[in-house]
């Protein structure tokens, strides 16, 4: 079993019509990433199809992190 443990994922345009919004990321926001930006719903979306394929058939207990760098940085606006 693997398991993925996402950072900040702008889930806004998966939200169902009605509660959806345009989420607004400041520079702050984005400069804690180091990839310099606020992770999407379609980063998440790429590793569980590969996990899912076989070409990952061999891979097992892992624990990925997806936070654009983050954790890694650990600088957090007030």
């Amino acid at each position: 079993m693997n398991c993925i443990l996402p950072g900040w994922i702008d889930t806004g345009p998966w939200q169902k019509a009605s509660d959806r919004s345009d989420a607004i990321h400041s520079d702050a926001d984005r400069n804690q990433h180091p990839v310099g930006r606020v992770g999407r719903v379609e980063d998440i979306a790429g590793l569980v199809a590969w996990l899912a394929s076989d070409e990952a058939g061999f891979v097992t207990g892992q624990r990925f992190v997806v936070d654009g760098g983050m954790t890694v940085r650990m600088i957090y606006a007030d």
